[in-house]
Formats: structure tokens, sequence, C-alpha cells
């Protein structure tokens, strides 16, 4: 059996990352999808469930999980697209980019700390690593098999 080089790590970044936004002082009070969920509206602003979902992968349901709580509590609004009536745009409303601002901020902070000690060479190594990690999960078993042979894919 080989050891795991990357996904242990990448699992244990995650998991600090939610003690840290957790931490937050005062609390944040949402979870840590969301909080993600808010810094990414903040940076790309409003942006359509479908490209949501594209950007975080996430179950359908549990998207529109995160959604929903953060519109209950009057931090995003949901509506219809005027160019596509069958998709929604999310949106943050003022109290929304009052907290995303708040959140990425305590992000940034953490990003700061951690890179501190990295060259630009070593984040852009980072970066990669992360990104092929991120393309191999969404292959599927099959497609993953097609490409060890050279199969393409």
């Amino acid at each position: 059996m080989k050891p795991l080089r990357l996904v242990l790590d990448v699992h244990r970044a995650t998991h600090r990352l939610g003690l840290y936004l957790e931490a937050a002082e005062p609390p944040l009070d949402v979870s840590q999808g969301e909080a993600h969920l808010l810094a990414y509206l903040l940076e790309e602003g409003d942006t359509s469930l479908g490209a949501l979902h594209a950007a975080f992968a996430h179950k359908r349901s549990t998207l529109t999980s995160y959604v929903d709580r953060l519109e209950a509590k009057r931090l995003v609004r949901r509506e219809l697209r005027p160019e596509d009536r069958r998709s929604f745009q999310v949106s943050l409303t003022a109290a929304g980019r009052t907290l995303a601002t708040r959140v990425h901020r305590h992000l940034e902070a953490l990003e700061a700390a951690a890179l501190e000690g990295l060259s630009a060479r070593d984040v852009e190594s980072l970066k990669k690593g992360l990104a092929a990690l991120a393309e191999a999960g969404e292959a599927t078993p099959a497609k993953r098999k097609s490409r060890t042979r050279g199969g393409g894919g």
C-alpha cells in the first residue's frame, strides 16, 4: 500500500480551516460551507446557482440547503435570472455583504499566515497540486483508467 502524499494533508487543512472559521470573534454564525459561499459571492458578484455548483462541486441538494439557510438569515437573495427564467441568480444582501467581508478578511489573514514562508513558485506548485487533485476527483473511475492507459479522456 502506498502512503497518501496529498489527500490526508488536504483533509487536515480543510478541517483546520473549519475550526479557524468557528473560532472567529465575534462569531460568524454560519457554517464553513456557508462562509465559503459568502466569500465567493463577495469576490465574484451575483452568480447563478449553476456557476456556484461548478465552483464548489457540492451535490445540488447540499448547495440548495446552504443557499436556503443564507436566504433565511437574509444574507443572500435568490431571484430568477432575467435571461433564463429556469435558473436562479444568487446575490448578497447588504447584511450578507457585511458578513461576507468579515469572512473574507478572516480567510485573508489565515492565507497570509500560511503563505508567509512560501515562495511564489511554492504557491504555484501548491495550486497546481490542488487543481490536479480536484480534476482527478471529477473523473469517473473509468476515465481515470483510460488516462493511465494513454486512452485520453
